[in-house]
């Protein structure tokens, strides 16, 4: 029977991922960096967050850029001392932005509101060793485009804070976002066009997340091997944008893709965000935690991905 075009692709990448294991002779050491974002949890205390991570052996967060102003978001201090009471480290920082904060505005006091915005999340990216600060071009929720220079605008605007990215050792990872949720930078051939037009040093670093990709891409393993070394961090949520093991999602092909680029080393991750279905995200950083809930999730995604990954490595073929 002849196979159809998506399982050609699997095939190819199963191929190299074989490849790889054969010349490592089956002897792979470093696991994928498996971390969490934190902002899906809604209005919970980060100690509560923090000790669920720890419960279920996960070792990485992606924090919640909550810097919406000067007196508000997590203090560095303290979220330094509750992540190492759990024995967690910060992989990255998960950047927020809305209408009100947009880089491609065609309003000036917005486009200076997200300027503000990343120089407050840089800043504490910084204090609080994260490896990364997500940047995503235009506002979330916003499908509809402003006009036809957005792109320009947002480009501009962020080479106006890519310095401190330098500055401060943290790598800006660009997201593309499905075209339900953004007006532009859908894929990841968009955001390596992005980041050609932004061509600073500071902005080089591209993050992925599986749930667009579904989407956007016209294969995910390839898309992944297309990002290849930019590829800082990838979300994870299965097809519904629920728990991993929920869905149809094929996550066996990603994570052979994933070995293949080599992203089993430091300073790359693969970042839990299940937030179930809908057009706009953002409501659930407000939401009022369901613990059990909360934790089931935590649970199934963690011991599906990590029961995939051992599967794969083990297996002779």
């Amino acid at each position: 029977m002849v196979k159809q075009n998506y399982e050609l692709k699997n095939e190819e990448i199963g191929k190299a991922f074989t490849k790889l294991k054969q010349k490592s002779q089956n002897k792979i050491g470093h696991r994928l960096n498996f971390s969490w974002s934190n902002w899906g949890f809604g209005l919970e205390a980060l100690i509560t967050s923090a000790a669920r991570l720890e419960r279920f052996g996960i070792r990485y967060i992606e924090l919640h850029g909550n810097h919406y102003g000067p007196d508000l978001g997590y203090k560095p201090r303290e979220v330094l001392r509750i992540l190492e009471d759990q024995g967690l480290q910060v992989s990255g920082i998960c950047g927020m932005f809305s209408a009100d904060s947009d880089l491609s505005s065609n309003h000036a006091a917005n486009r200076q509101a997200a300027v503000d915005y990343l120089k407050r999340e840089i800043e504490f990216a910084a204090e609080v060793k994260a490896d990364y600060l997500l940047v995503v071009p235009g506002a979330v929720g916003r499908p509809t485009a402003y006009d036809d220079t957005e792109f320009e605008r947002s480009v501009e605007t962020l080479r106006l804070v890519a310095d401190l990215f330098v500055k401060h050792g943290v790598k800006a990872a660009v997201e593309p976002i499905r075209s339900a949720e953004v007006s532009f930078v859908h894929t990841v051939a968009d955001a390596k066009h992005y980041i050609e037009a932004v061509d600073h040093p500071g902005v080089v670093h591209i993050n992925g997340d599986v749930f667009h990709m579904q989407t956007e891409e016209s294969h995910i393993g390839e898309a992944i091997l297309q990002a290849g070394r930019m590829l800082v961090n990838l979300h994870l949520a299965d097809s519904n944008r629920c728990a991993l093991g929920e869905g149809s999602l094929d996550l066996d092909t990603i994570i052979k893709a994933l070995y293949v680029i080599g992203y089993n080393r430091e300073g790359c991750y693969v970042t839990a965000e299940p937030l179930g279905p809908g057009g706009d995200p953002y409501p659930a950083m407000f939401g009022k935690p369901d613990q059990d809930l909360l934790d089931r999730m935590v649970q199934q995604t963690a011991s599906y991905f990590r029961d995939r990954e051992e599967e794969l490595l083990q297996h002779n073929q």
